[in-house]
């Protein structure tokens, strides 16, 4: 019988180390800037073009629950892909989960005020609405570490890397969300994808161990 080892958190950012290494770096320079949330969105936001407009309020579903659900149905139905497409529900399920426990325990309202009038893109009726951490960023990032951990080239990885930046950056765009709203939101994304992996790679151990087991009585 083939032995399955145990696959620890330190093997899945080892053998994706470009992936994190370039996403830890976008975190530290986003850091960096991200506490100035005036400064910031008036660096990001400073005119919209009617393509950038069109282009990000359709790009950022990517980020929403129903598009996850949507891809997650069709792999797991369509592509026959079992252990991706459940790896994938884990990870979208465990930063839904944390983003919507934190955006209960405070509230922080949508950053329109600091963005120049007539640059909002959507009505202000829903300018009460909670924002920290960003819930369509940390879905995107948890997608996109699960994917790169599944495809392996670099290329791939690479181009799984800015589809989900482009999502986080569409937030902002937007106006939905401050740069710290979306830093917060790839830390969990990211860790999300990684505990998911885990526990997905690791879920039959034990009943193999049992069996291994079973077969020396």
């Amino acid at each position: 019988m083939q032995t399955k080892y145990l696959i620890t958190t330190h093997h899945i950012i080892n053998n994706n180390k470009i992936y994190f290494l370039v996403l830890l770096l976008l975190l530290f320079l986003c850091a960096l800037v991200g506490f100035n949330k005036d400064l910031v969105n008036q660096l990001i936001n400073p005119n919209h073009s009617f393509g950038l407009n069109v282009f990000f309020i359709n790009y950022t579903f990517i980020g929403d629950g129903v598009f996850a659900i949507c891809l997650i149905a069709f792999l797991f139905f369509y592509v026959k892909k079992k252990k991706l497409s459940t790896t994938l529900l884990y990870a979208v399920s465990i930063a839904a989960l944390l983003v919507q426990i934190i955006k209960n325990l405070q509230s922080i309202t949508k950053p329109k005020i600091f963005i120049e009038a007539g640059q909002y893109l959507f009505g202000a009726n829903t300018i009460n609405d909670t924002v920290f951490p960003s819930g369509h960023t940390a879905i995107a990032f948890a997608m996109a570490t699960v994917l790169v951990f599944f495809l392996k080239t670099k290329r791939m990885q690479l181009l799984i890397l800015i589809g989900a930046l482009l999502v986080a950056y569409s937030r902002v765009y937007l106006a939905h969300q401050f740069l710290m709203d979306i830093i917060v939101g790839i830390l969990i994304g990211a860790v999300s994808g990684i505990v998911a992996v885990y526990v997905k790679q690791n879920s039959k151990l034990p009943s193999i161990t049992l069996r291994y087991n079973n077969s020396y009585n």
